[in-house]
């Protein structure tokens, strides 16, 4: 009990209160890293309900795969590869279905109704909008997930999506393309009947390159949907790890389904339907736990000193504050690079989440300006007064009166009249341990 005690309090307290300047080998870090990686998912999978936005996303996905297949299928046409979506779809886990050729006539008898709506052009505007509104839906849910408040504008959201629409047809292309190149160069150096061990390479290489396009797919939607800047690396980990899993589900879906072929004879197409809908499900749920791995990989520093800054005192946080405001005016009044959050978190070994935090407070009291530099898309952060200006006591009034006063309605003349002292002997009196509270 005692060294289960020990490992709950390391894992709650203890690994966030190293920072990555104390963890001075890399092996290290990468080992801190992937433990405090893994418990920011679990915990995101409870706080952030993963589950129920899988669910959403899922119901969502129900209403709009014809449409979305619809699209792909128009765009797939325009390349004249229209016949390796419906091959591909066979390939899949669908293969063993019959409801294969149900979604491929579903898909035409919509793209028809679409061409030739009974107003012009409403068909294809119906289209677009199913289109548009699942991917706005994704693209909620992981801004949701990595805290952004602002989506993207409906332009740059068309030309995200349209991006993606145009890219799976391409992917598909290059997959096909690589498997054709794959057999002739294996039938270049074997020109006899393929051998038992042969036919387990190519099988194997072709399970490969289905592999590779589908971590391109999941690293780039990673990287694409989220209204903000994601990094390679925390989109690529994600992207190999839930593209295999994707795969692998995949295949297990092949084998249930010849495990229910029995009920497939009596049920017809309808025996898929079920493994259809938890294959989606299973799929939305693994799209958002990759997102959030993402987010966690990225702001893993974020998180150091968790618990402890939620219990920090206002006098430790105002001293970093002027800490950090004082290294910013130093920099500036000598003519340096101003530095970023996290340069001025590594330099001092602070939490990256706490520098945020106050450099947002200095901000919005104007005391200090951010800098945006699109060349390394880092943000900078420079005194925005006179540095002869500012003083201590500028600083605390200004912290002091951030934010809404006088708001409440209905109070007593009694509290009004205390209110009024209050703020006269808070500018009339430097050492406020002076005044005692009766007599304000």
């Amino acid at each position: 009990m005692s060294r289960i005690r020990r490992i709950n309090e390391f894992l709650r307290y203890d690994i966030w209160r190293l920072t990555s300047a104390n963890l001075r080998s890399r092996k290290t870090k990468l080992a801190y890293g992937a433990v405090r990686t893994i418990l920011l998912v679990i915990r995101g999978f409870g706080d952030k309900r993963l589950g129920d936005k899988a669910k959403s996303l899922t119901y969502s996905l129900i209403f709009t795969i014809i449409p979305i297949l619809a699209m792909i299928l128009a765009v797939a046409k325009g390349f004249g590869v229209q016949d390796m979506i419906e091959r591909q779809l066979n390939a899949s886990f669908l293969g063993g279905t019959n409801i294969v050729p149900v979604i491929m006539e579903m898909v035409q008898r919509y793209l028809d109704t679409a061409q030739g709506g009974v107003f012009i052009g409403v068909g294809i505007l119906i289209l677009l909008w199913a289109v548009y509104s699942f991917f706005s839906s994704v693209e909620s849910a992981f801004n949701q997930i990595w805290n952004v408040q602002k989506s993207r504008s409906i332009i740059h959201q068309a030309v995200t999506y349209i991006a993606i629409l145009f890219l799976i047809p391409i992917l598909i292309i290059v997959s096909s393309g690589l498997s054709i190149a794959l057999q002739t160069i294996l039938a270049e150096f074997h020109t006899g009947p393929m051998s038992t061990m042969h036919e387990a390479l190519h099988s194997g290489l072709i399970r490969l390159v289905q592999f590779v396009v589908c971590w391109l797919l999941f690293t780039l939607m990673y990287i694409t949907i989220p209204n903000t800047k994601v990094k390679f690396l925390s989109a690529l980990i994600p992207g190999v790890l839930m593209g295999t899993v994707f795969q692998l589900l995949q295949m297990l879906s092949v084998y249930i389904i010849v495990l229910l072929s029995r009920t497939s004879i009596v049920y017809g197409a309808f025996a898929s339907v079920p493994i259809l809908l938890t294959w989606l499900q299973w799929t939305c749920l693994l799209i958002m736990l990759g997102a959030e791995m993402s987010f966690a990989i990225q702001n893993n520093e974020n998180f150091e000193y968790e618990h402890d800054l939620e219990k920090m005192s206002r006098r430790y946080k105002d001293y970093i504050t002027l800490y950090l405001l004082s290294v910013i005016i130093r920099r500036f009044e000598n003519d340096q690079q101003p530095l970023t959050a996290h340069e001025l978190a590594v330099q001092d070994q602070l939490p990256l989440r706490l520098v945020n935090q106050l450099l947002s407070r200095l901000i919005e009291t104007g005391l200090i300006n951010e800098l945006y530099n699109e060349q390394d898309q880092e943000r900078r952060y420079q005194p925005a007064l006179d540095t002869h200006l500012i003083t201590v006591g500028m600083v605390f009034d200004r912290i002091d009166e951030q934010g809404n006063e006088e708001f409440l309605s209905g109070t007593s003349e009694q509290m009004q009249q205390f209110w009024q002292r209050f703020v006269e002997i808070k500018k009339t009196h430097s050492q406020l341990n002076q005044v005692y509270i009766n007599q304000i």
